[in-house]
């Protein structure tokens, strides 16, 4: 899925570098605004699992706990990714 939002992004950069000629600055406070969409979805869905397996099996909850920190961290470099390339854009 995010390969796809991903073409859809490089798609409208290039539509909007043929429309105007560059991609000016509001145009890049929307590319990033989306590119936080898809990390801040990730984030709850990786958040609501691990406390669905923390609430199924609360010996196990140290485990999920890592591993939910883990994922976490992964899916916010997405954002932090997108953060970059908004200012280098």
């Amino acid at each position: 899925m995010m390969d796809a939002v991903l073409a859809v992004l490089a798609a409208a950069q290039v539509i909007a570098q043929e429309a105007v000629g560059g991609v000016t600055g509001s145009l890049n406070v929307v590319g990033y605004g989306l590119a936080a969409i898809g990390p801040g979805i990730g984030i709850g869905i990786v958040a609501g699992n691990a406390v669905q397996a923390m609430a199924r099996q609360p010996e196990a909850a140290g485990m999920v706990r890592t591993t939910m920190f883990l994922g976490i961290a992964f899916t916010e470099a997405l954002a932090l990714i997108g953060f970059v390339l908004f200012f280098l854009g």
